[in-house]
């Protein structure tokens, strides 16, 4: 027998509270915290010993008796895709999928729908079949197996998976799913946590690989309870600027693969278009030469790629000189104008500095030190970098020139690219190399010599 259980919920990180308050404890938000109504009954929304996909339940087993089998992998027609899940599918995986609003959410779900060799049920609750139909005319791609059910019921959906038995489930989006056994409103923490559950068991017991999209919130984070991230076996994050061509697909939990790759996109016509050599999109063309530019030969996952820095130094008009990046953690350039200042003598305190990583790229990776500190100071004495030079290095507190990851890669990318010249620390591994000459630094003072040279 089903009791019925009252609970408040705050709608941004998901605390439970046994009475109604004005401010969250935990995440600081005010008139966050809602009732909600929750049926504790027993029973699931999907029962495996009445599914036709039935299965034997599984006994505890020594860990000595556990066989490795190979891991099977359903691969997409999508090379950046696999690269990033880790070389596919995993069947029974639970995928989840997180971006700001027009990004491109959908729209790459349903590409690889369309472009994959597999029968794909592509559950929608927020738009219409007639809508979907109008983007797959857009994208361009056939597949007679991929079927458009717009549905938002779970019990209804689960009805459906069965009959058809596909081989990969995909729900747009988890907070548009409701169930009967939450009386709650569509979205609230209780109706996500249910569904997401529910799904879950479905997707292993029936070894249906699931991927979900979820909305985020002002902060960035997938809209709901952070427990959902904990659920799931892989989380997504789509990024990228609306007003921009490019989108980054970057992994942030994978139980089966790395939380290192990314995947780039083109957004066009047709819909996204894979970037296969990055490097080639990253560094600008320009017949000019123009001073506050750096080459970097940057590396996220197991890819390596160039990318260009800007920087622009200039007098500060107001007070307080502006610290402006896009790309880049601010507090990274705050200590590397620090360095500057202390180690190297370069008064920056009065100048304002802004930063950029072009194509829209989100950047981490500490070997773009060193191509920081030249653009800023390129920009600064209004003098142009070489073309051909490359910069793959971080740089520390004490203006020591420090090595970094793959510098093999880097380099090789550098040379694959036409580059003359590449910076690296003095205490990294001799890397040989036949077309381009290899510059050690050991500190940051010897980088204007060795440039100018």
């Amino acid at each position: 027998m089903s009791k019925i259980k009252t609970t408040f919920h705050c709608q941004e990180c998901g605390a439970e509270y046994a009475k109604w308050q004005g401010q969250c404890n935990k995440c600081n938000s005010w008139n966050s915290i809602k009732e909600e109504i929750k049926n504790t009954s027993s029973e699931n929304l999907w029962d495996h010993t009445k599914s036709n996909l039935n299965k034997a339940l599984n006994n505890p087993t020594s860990i000595d008796d556990i066989q490795i089998r190979n891991e099977f992998r359903i691969e997409t027609q999508d090379k950046e895709f696999n690269r990033v899940l880790g070389g596919g599918i995993v069947p029974g995986s639970i995928t989840l999928l997180g971006g700001e609003p027009g990004i491109g959410k959908s729209t790459l779900f349903l590409q690889i729908s369309l472009k994959i060799r597999n029968k794909v049920l592509y559950v929608s609750g927020e738009e219409s079949e007639n809508q979907i139909k109008l983007r797959a005319n857009r994208i361009n791609y056939s597949n007679k197996d991929c079927l458009i059910y717009s549905e938002n019921k779970l019990e209804n959906i689960f009805a459906q998976a069965e009959k058809i038995k596909p081989n990969i489930l995909i729900i747009d989006s988890i907070q548009t799913l409701t169930t009967n056994s939450v009386d709650s409103m569509q979205g609230s923490i209780t109706q996500l946590k249910t569904c997401t559950a529910e799904l879950i068991n479905f997707g292993k017991r029936t070894s249906i690989p699931i991927m979900l999209i979820g909305h985020i919130n002002k902060d960035g984070n997938i809209a709901g309870p952070k427990v959902l991230e904990h659920m799931v076996d892989t989380v997504l994050q789509f990024e990228g600027d609306r007003n921009h061509l490019y989108r980054i697909l970057r992994v942030k939990k994978n139980r089966f693969g790395s939380t290192n790759e990314i995947g780039i996109y083109e957004m066009i016509t047709e819909g996204l278009k894979e970037i296969t050599n990055p490097s080639e999109i990253l560094i600008g063309n320009s017949d000019q030469k123009l001073s506050g530019t750096a080459v970097c030969a940057s590396v996220e996952g197991s890819r390596p790629f160039l990318i260009e820095v800007q920087a622009l130094v200039s007098t500060a008009v107001y007070g307080t000189p502006q610290r402006s990046t896009m790309g880049i953690n601010t507090k990274r350039l705050n200590m590397l104008l620090a360095v500057l200042e202390k180690r190297a003598g370069f008064h920056l305190g009065s100048k304002d500095i802004f930063l950029n990583i072009t194509g829209g790229l989100k950047v981490e990776d500490t070997g773009t030190d060193l191509a920081i500190i030249v653009a800023i100071l390129s920009s600064n004495n209004d003098v142009n970098v070489p073309e051909d030079y490359c910069f793959a290095a971080e740089v520390g507190l004490s203006g020591e020139v420090r090595p970094v990851s793959r510098v093999d890669q880097r380099v090789k990318e550098a040379e694959k690219l036409g580059f003359s010249k590449i910076f690296v620390s003095k205490y990294c591994d001799t890397v040989p190399a036949k077309k381009i000459k290899i510059v050690y630094l050991s500190r940051v003072e010897e980088l204007i010599d060795k440039i100018s040279r």
